[in-house]
């Protein structure tokens, strides 16, 4: 009989034990939900309204407020991260590497920026979400990276938002970013992720 209770007992410490956390600050009592990255996150190749914050935006009914800029690589977003303290930051969404990948910046350098980026952003008692750019080799290397650092500071990670959209002219711009239906995708795919935790 006690064999049959310890063996109930770790049937359901692995079922419900084993549930994914949640994630660092979650919940807290800040106020704003900021993306924070480089032209995908700014939007580039489309009009202003149509980047995937101004879209996350309407698809959740409350603002986003968008830092992001065109060609910034993980070294530059760490040094204006202080710009995030502007707000009252609640959720902050992570998203740079590629430029990272353009410049041929170390790779290690580049998962100690998103280290530090993601440990600050955490320090001001916001949600931290790495945003993955995902995609076709070699950017899977920074997949890597970024669920590595997911794991380590129980941050929320949004896979992947370019698989589909890398291999479709239809939704994108240009030879790399998204047009208006392209970032219409990667919102849908960022709120999937953020939506249970506002």
């Amino acid at each position: 009989m006690i064999k049959k209770h310890f063996y109930l007992v770790s049937i359901l410490f692995f079922l419900f034990g084993c549930s994914q956390q949640e994630p660092k600050n979650y919940p807290n009592s800040n106020t704003d939900i900021i993306a924070f990255g480089d032209s995908l996150t700014y939007g580039y190749g489309a009009a202003r309204n149509e980047s995937y914050p101004a879209y996350l935006s309407e698809m959740l009914g409350r603002e986003i407020i968008n830092l992001g800029i065109s060609g910034d690589t993980s070294s530059m977003g760490l040094a204006r991260i202080d710009e995030i303290k502007k707000y009252s930051p609640y959720m902050v969404l992570i998203e740079f590497s590629a430029n990272d990948l353009f410049r041929k910046i170390p790779k290690e350098q580049t998962e100690n920026n998103l280290r530090e980026i993601v440990r600050q952003v955490q320090g001001m008692g916001a949600i931290a979400v790495l945003v993955d750019t995902g995609g076709a080799y070699p950017m899977e290397i920074y997949t890597k990276i970024q669920k590595q650092v997911s794991k380590d500071y129980n941050t929320l990670f949004v896979p992947a938002i370019m698989d589909g959209i890398y291999s479709k002219k239809s939704l994108k711009s240009d030879q790399i970013h998204p047009n208006a239906e392209g970032y219409k995708i990667v919102a849908a795919k960022v709120k999937k992720v953020i939506e249970a935790y506002l």
